[in-house]
């Protein structure tokens, strides 16, 4: 494992791409001035190669430009369907 490739945490959105799915990503931080928890959501698509499923959560790491909009790879799935992955 390379220490330098940022990793990252989802739950897979969408699979209906040929060895592609989408991640949904959430940071959750606290807001300087008025101190409310907000999320805050991205969606990235990943290279997959374990043939992961709708609602899985999983890692993902950095990698090479794939695609047009390929920049990640899934690492690892961490559980499986997670509430049917609908977000």
């Amino acid at each position: 494992m390379s220490s330098d490739r940022r990793r990252m945490t989802g739950v897979i959105v969408s699979n209906k791409m040929q060895k592609t799915v989408v991640v949904r990503t959430t940071r959750r931080y606290r807001h300087r001035m008025y101190k409310k928890v907000i999320d805050r959501h991205n969606k990235v698509m990943a290279h997959d190669e374990l043939g992961c499923e709708m609602g899985d959560e999983v890692r993902i790491v950095e990698s090479r430009p794939i695609s047009k909009r390929k920049r990640w790879v899934v690492e690892e799935i961490l559980s499986r369907n997670i509430a049917g992955g609908k977000g």
